[in-house]
């Protein structure tokens, strides 16, 4: 079993590692179809692209992809509808809350790296109390770059006051880990998010892999 040395900060990925915002992503969505006079989609059909986020969702909903002319209007309304129901429904995932105990209790740094806008980052995590002790909250729009760039990664580790090298990022997509990699951090895949039965975790080039928070404890028992 791979253990890492000289980890002194653990920083996440947001959606699909830390928290499970599909339910609200997927209404803001459904709700855009409700809206049309369309017939309402399961959360099932939403949540292997909640990673995704607008992108992914309006793919869901209407099939529509980035070059539509449609979208940029689209994905504004699907940001409002998000707003308005972003804290009702997404929840920590399970395990997460006793693994973030735990990093505290070893007296560790840790933060967040999400492609997630500021609009949209800064009022979930202030309302969720498990952000409480988090050291870097870094946004997609934080750095220049979002992910797979390094930026946003980099950015977090000078926050924390840690060189990169001593940082452990944790992630439930491809560019979490090609950002990691990049930063010259230690990555994780995270496989019990989102991910579709199609993902090749392992061709992605992570450090090593998790399929629960908590597993994420045996590869820093010497932290």
């Amino acid at each position: 079993m791979q253990v890492f040395q000289g980890i002194t900060a653990v920083l996440f990925d947001l959606d699909g590692t830390l928290i499970d915002s599909a339910p609200d992503l997927g209404a803001a969505a459904d709700q855009m179809r409700l809206d049309r006079g369309l017939s309402s989609l399961a959360l099932e059909c939403y949540r292997p692209m909640a990673g995704a986020g607008a992108r992914g969702m309006l793919g869901v909903a209407f099939d529509l992809s980035t070059d539509d002319p449609a979208y940029e209007s689209m994905r504004e309304e699907f940001f409002c509808n998000y707003e308005k129901c972003m804290s009702q429904r997404t929840v920590m995932f399970d395990e997460v809350a006793e693994l973030i105990r735990q990093i505290d209790q070893r007296q560790l740094l840790w933060g967040v790296v999400t492609n997630k806008s500021a609009r949209f980052t800064v009022p979930l995590t202030q309302a969720m109390p498990l952000f409480a002790t988090a050291r870097a909250i870094v946004s997609g729009d934080t750095t220049p770059h979002a992910k797979p760039h390094p930026a946003p990664l980099l950015e977090a580790a000078q926050r924390l006051g840690v060189n990169p090298s001593q940082c452990l990022y944790v992630g439930d997509d491809e560019r979490d880990v090609v950002a990691g990699n990049a930063a010259g951090m230690y990555t994780v895949a995270a496989t019990y998010g989102y991910l579709g039965s199609q993902s090749d975790t392992q061709a992605w080039g992570a450090h090593a892999e998790i399929n629960s928070p908590l597993a994420l404890l045996q590869l820093l028992a010497n932290a």
